[in-house]
């Protein structure tokens, strides 16, 4: 692994060991406000799920503002620590702490978050990462970095290897400063990356975050890809995620074999207020201790999609969400939530 100052760092996988999950309780003045009576049940149901495997770190408008959805859907509340904190948003995959492991110890990095390129007022959700450590919730130190980046932006398979799309990290809306030589430089140093996966095709209509990847494709154990594949030539998505699908035929792991990839499906077309398609996707998915938590979205395709999750992590529970209402903010279950790696939380 690279060195940072001295040290050996390491960005780990999604499926190590966690002490929690963050996430941020949505609110009316957020853009949730025309649809609150019905995300705030889906935030209840995620909240409880992952209660029973791990500690949740809640952010709310107010102290008690979720206390009493959360108390009727079977949470346990002794594993939820909730903290007032003004919110812009609720997607703390982007505004949330990435952590490393600097010589074996959990450190907690704070980078820019710009509203994914200035689209979207950031101002609050970039403070809250240093506003949680300075109420002492953080066990580990926090660094601050000087770089824009989302975590729904990288995917690691925690041995140095970094999948990730040219068309959000070379986006001229985050680091208009840097080449990706120099982004490269940059995420070597400060993640431990030693091995670019850089996908050029893939998108999803209605998408605001420039195809971050864990809309795309993920990185799973035993050199193993989940990734969203198209099968009617008839849909807009057809030709760029064939291309996507060429690329990661394309790829090799640090020892130089291919990757085991199993496909999700498309879930079926989805509209949001105003006519448009929303980005359902079922590759938006949680990885917490011992279970998966999968978006489904109520349609024909939901039992294939936990059907293949369940054969890239046959070890683990998997758990079927219906997300139907959250994309219609253009977003799913993993991008509401940032997991906290063991040694992170106080």
């Amino acid at each position: 692994m690279e060195l940072y100052e001295g040290k050996s760092r390491r960005l780990p996988a999604e499926w190590e060991d966690q002490d929690g999950i963050l996430l941020a309780w949505p609110h009316i003045q957020s853009d949730w406000e025309p649809v609150l009576d019905l995300v705030e049940p889906v935030f209840a149901e995620i909240i409880a799920a992952i209660s029973r495997y791990e500690r949740v770190l809640l952010i709310v408008p107010e102290a008690d503002a979720a206390l009493s959805g959360l108390s009727e859907t079977g949470t346990r509340l002794d594993r939820v620590t909730c903290v007032a904190l003004p919110t812009n948003d609720t997607w703390a995959r982007d505004f949330g702490p990435i952590t490393v492991y600097e010589d074996g110890a959990a450190v907690l990095l704070d980078y820019g978050f710009n509203g994914w390129g200035l689209k979207f007022a950031a101002n609050l959700d970039n403070r809250l990462n240093s506003a949680l450590a300075e109420k002492g919730l953080f066990h580990s130190r926090m660094l601050t970095m000087p770089l824009v980046l989302e975590g729904g932006s990288i995917e690691s398979d925690g041995d140095g290897t970094l999948l990730l799309t040219s068309e959000c990290l070379l986006n001229r809306n985050r680091n208009p400063h840097l080449s990706k030589e120099s982004i490269e430089s940059a995420l070597s140093t400060q993640l431990g990356t030693d091995h670019f996966l850089w996908l050029n095709n893939g998108y999803l209509a209605g998408d605001d975050t420039d195809s971050h990847i864990d809309t795309l494709a993920r990185l799973c154990p035993n050199d193993t890809i989940l990734f969203v594949a198209c099968d009617d030539p008839a849909d807009e998505h057809f030709q760029a995620l064939a291309a996507m699908k060429a690329e990661l035929e394309s790829f090799r792991t640090k020892s130089g074999v291919p990757y085991r990839l199993i496909p999700l499906p498309l879930p079926a077309e989805h509209k949001g207020m105003n006519g448009e398609r929303i980005p359902a996707t079922y590759a938006n998915f949680l990885i917490i201790n011992g279970a998966v938590l999968m978006p489904t979205y109520n349609c024909m395709y939901d039992e294939e999609a936990l059907a293949s999750a369940g054969t890239a992590f046959p070890d683990r529970d998997i758990i079927g969400i219906d997300c139907s209402s959250i994309i219609h903010q253009h977003g799913s279950l993993h991008c509401l939530t940032m997991q906290l790696p063991k040694g992170t939380l106080a």
